[in-house]
């Protein structure tokens, strides 16, 4: 069977797939509707083997690049789901205290992708913690299936206090210089979005297709905000426009970007949704961002 190609595959099945990532289908179910597009030479089979995460194959920031010092620590959330795993990375050859980023992962844990883009912000300058709300449960099981099962088991309210943690844990560590800001994906995008709405002295705050807070929430907001979204993505972007008024109303700092024809999840490199030129435009505006407020 040739190799299936992005262009091949119908709008219909990202959008069945962005229903199975986000539980609102089982396996099962997600498998029995796959088959409606199984025509041709396309199976269930390949299909699926198609929409799955590579993560080996999309590594940009090797685990021992040399040019970064990471290590898994553990620190200690007292609201949420106690002693918490997190990988801290920096430059290796930091010569002065950083700018820290709390890099928080989509509704999965702490996956290789994740901890790869932790790596990819610390490269460009920052001191940076990508916590694992899975630790209460065992910690990320090695597939995102087994990752959103467990993740479904915690309370996203206790899972928001373990990352408000981590940005305590940022701030007060001895090679930041205090500035501390938030990128999240997804789940972690809302994550983003709930930290400027409880942290009053955020320096930053940028949700990737992230949920939105509740509008009476907003006034709360002190972080200047950067958020992406995709254009294909209605789920999440249902909930923009009654956001991006209360943010209007409020006089808040914020600057919205929408990406053309792409899809939820379009930074994320290890599955077919990405879209190299959005992701890439994308994490250039969140570094150039971050380097101006966490300065």
């Amino acid at each position: 069977m040739n190799e299936i190609k992005k262009e091949d595959i119908k709008q219909e099945v990202f959008d069945l797939y962005d229903d199975y990532a986000h539980n609102r289908v089982n396996r099962r179910e997600f498998m029995q509707k796959l088959s409606m597009y199984a025509v041709g030479g396309l199976t269930v089979a390949s299909l699926m083997s198609f929409l799955m995460p590579d993560y080996k194959g999309a590594i940009q920031v090797a685990s021992d690049d040399p040019r970064l010092k990471s290590e898994y620590i553990y620190y200690q959330s007292k609201k949420g789901g106690g002693r918490i795993k997190a990988l801290l990375s920096m430059p290796a050859d930091a010569k002065k205290k950083l700018g820290g980023i709390v890099v928080v992962h989509e509704n999965r844990g702490l996956n290789p992708h994740i901890e790869d883009v932790a790596r990819r912000a610390a490269l460009a300058g920052f001191i940076t913690i990508a916590p694992d709300a899975l630790t209460p449960l065992g910690g990320y099981p090695g597939t995102d299936d087994e990752g959103r099962a467990l993740q479904s088991k915690r309370d996203r309210k206790e899972m928001l206090e373990d990352f408000i943690a981590a940005y305590d844990y940022l701030k007060n560590h001895k090679a930041c210089n205090g500035n501390v800001g938030v990128v999240g994906f997804c789940f972690g995008g809302w994550i983003a979005n709930m930290m400027a709405v409880r942290i009053p002295d955020l320096a930053a705050a940028v949700p990737f297709y992230g949920g939105q807070p509740a509008t009476e929430d907003v006034p709360n907001i002190q972080a200047p905000l950067l958020l992406h979204f995709a254009e294909l993505d209605k789920r999440v972007n249902e909930g923009w426009p009654a956001y991006e008024a209360a943010l209007k109303a409020n006089n808040k700092e914020y600057t919205a970007y929408m990406y053309p024809n792409v899809n939820h999840g379009f930074h994320n490199d290890t599955t077919p949704r990405y879209d190299k030129a959005a992701a890439e435009l994308a994490w250039n505006r969140s570094i150039d961002f971050f380097k101006e407020k966490l300065k």
